[in-house]
């Protein structure tokens, strides 16, 4: 499979026109797309829709980015449970598994590259996940 997965904060600065990141997540989606597809999952498709008042316009951008959705399978859901284990054993106060474990999870699983701009939580729990970030 060639392509990215692309984490919800870039494609946000661009729909949302972010002052200090939307040049670089555009420029850098814009370079991938060249030679790769763009992958989105559920998760991603879920945290982006706060930026639309209708799931039209969502669908709309989601189609007119060139992001294809890609559904979570139950390797990357299981790992995404022992993220989140990790995450606990290491003093995370949160009750569920955060959205980041995850993309981190589907990333890892399908030995993609993420661009994101949450570097640390991912370098952390997905070590093996390759990060472009700025």
């Amino acid at each position: 499979m060639k392509g990215v997965f692309v984490d919800s904060n870039i494609i946000l600065d661009i729909f949302l026109d972010d002052p200090k990141w939307a040049d670089w997540s555009e420029s850098t989606l814009e370079r991938y797309s060249e030679s790769a597809t763009l992958y989105i999952n559920p998760i991603i498709y879920t945290e982006i829709s706060i930026g639309f008042e209708r799931i039209e316009d969502l669908e709309y951008a989601v189609i007119n980015g060139g992001f294809k959705m890609l559904q979570l399978s139950k390797e990357a859901l299981f790992l995404a449970g022992k993220a989140f284990l990790k995450y606990r054993k290491n003093k995370g106060t949160k009750i569920s598994p955060l959205p980041d474990f995850y993309i981190g999870a589907q990333t890892a699983i399908l030995g993609l590259e993420l661009i994101t701009r949450d570097v640390a939580r991912y370098q952390t729990y997905f070590p093996t996940v390759r990060l472009v970030h700025p």
